[in-house]
């Protein structure tokens, strides 16, 4: 996977515009990378914060919690309510340490093994990243990587994302056999949307399948919810559209408002575990206070259902761009968190990563900040503040017709974006 990163120095951000040092305006059509629901500069958020801030703004969490963290861990204890009830929450620094607790709640407190999936990304510290795409299994002993069920590069097709055959579960459900030959616990951790894998939606019977298969098997259904969580993608969480109980996740990325700040919600049993994973400032007072201000403008603002509905124009009007352009093989997403999959032949899906990078950079040129994700480097990814409304979606889509129409004709160079191919 390879992210990207563009020729110009952030100075200051408003609502869903980002400015540079030379005050050129720039709308933020990645906010970084989910990491601000709200926006830059939410009132309310820096208000909680400056409250904070004149209590204390740290403090050990790791071994006596504050008021403020107390008063998060319940309020995402009712959010999440996960399977079998009795809920606890875990704080940390980011959606990487969270998984990582995941992880390790698996194999070193129940000398398990975990279920993740290619294309995956969970984060980058040890085990989150072992259980990445990029990263190697020798970190997370006995633990394996699955296909991701992917509708539009489906081996068994066609393909429906409105649901499919499962045969694209047969390498899931060989790893549970073979895990239930062995001892300890066995966990499947997955993201209900594969986000920095390419926006891969699956089939809508996926996950309750998966689902069904943990419970028949004494396996634990651990979400990653870091991206997709917090109303993104129409819903407060991604995994209640399958209908789905997971036995814990994790959250990050918009958790804090653009703050760092993490959290681990699950069953009692799961989480009450002999294990050391602990942050000293994790769960900060100044964290948690925008914790609890991003929670509260999300339901008074009903920016979960703004999402949906700013998302299916946002689709919209990708789907049509894709009849003028040849190079969009494909289109999906889920509320407003959206890919368009770029190709060289429709017919054959060949992977575009050229393309890709020459339509971000002439975006971003025309004032817009999107980025390509994917395994194959062939996905935009699209993911505003989840306050964007009609008109800025209106615009974006303008100047990303403007954009693919440039790389169309030739008119954006190999050498113009050959400085700025990001890191991988």
């Amino acid at each position: 996977m390879m992210s990207r990163f563009y020729p110009f120095v952030f100075a200051e951000g408003r609502g869903a515009t980002a400015f540079d040092v030379d005050g050129n305006a720039y709308l933020d059509f990645v906010a970084a990378a989910s990491s601000l629901p709200l926006g830059y500069r939410h009132p309310r958020v820096r208000d909680a914060v400056v409250d904070a801030l004149d209590t204390a703004w740290s403090q050990m969490h790791s071994d006596y919690p504050a008021l403020g963290a107390i008063a998060l861990a319940e309020r995402l204890c009712e959010l999440v309510a996960p399977a079998g009830g009795d809920p606890r929450a875990w704080f940390g620094l980011s959606g990487s340490d969270a998984n990582d607790c995941l992880a390790r709640l698996v194999t070193e407190a129940r000398g398990g093994r975990i279920i993740s999936f290619e294309g995956s990304y969970h984060g980058q510290t040890s085990l989150s990243a072992a259980l990445s795409h990029h990263g190697g299994e020798e970190l997370a002993p006995g633990s394996v990587k699955v296909p991701y069920p992917n509708p539009y590069r489906c081996r068994f097709g066609p393909c429906e994302r409105s649901g499919c055959s499962l045969r694209c579960l047969e390498p899931f459900d060989a790893a549970v056999a073979e895990a239930a030959d062995q001892s300890g616990q066995t966990a499947v951790l997955i993201e209900v949307v594969q986000c920095d894998g390419g926006v891969v939606v699956p089939p809508r019977n996926v996950l309750p399948a998966i689902e069904r298969r943990c419970r028949d098997n004494g396996v634990l259904l651990l979400i990653d919810e870091v991206k997709t969580g917090l109303g993104r993608t129409g819903r407060m969480f991604a995994h209640e559209e399958s209908g789905v109980h997971p036995d814990a996740v994790s959250l990050g990325k918009g958790l804090g408002g653009g703050l760092p700040i993490s959290a681990v919600v699950g069953r009692a049993d799961v989480l009450d575990a002999d294990m050391s994973i602990l942050y000293t400032l994790g769960a900060a007072p100044p964290m948690t206070a925008a914790a609890l201000a991003t929670l509260d403008v999300i339901a008074a603002e009903r920016l979960a259902e703004n999402a949906a509905i700013t998302g299916r124009r946002l689709a919209d009007g990708l789907e049509e761009l894709q009849r003028r352009h040849e190079t969009i093989g494909d289109v999906r997403g889920s509320g407003l968190l959206v890919g368009v999959e770029l190709v060289s032949d429709r017919a054959t899906k060949t992977p575009a990563a050229d393309d890709a990078a020459k339509v971000v950079y002439r975006a971003f040129e025309l004032g817009l900040l999107v980025r390509y994700m994917g395994v194959e480097r062939n996905v935009l990814e699209l993911t505003p503040p989840l306050i964007v409304g009609g008109a800025e979606v209106d615009q974006a889509l303008a100047i990303l017709e403007e954009a693919f129409a440039d790389v169309a004709a030739g008119r954006v160079s190999e050498a113009s974006v050959a400085a700025y191919r990001g890191w991988s």
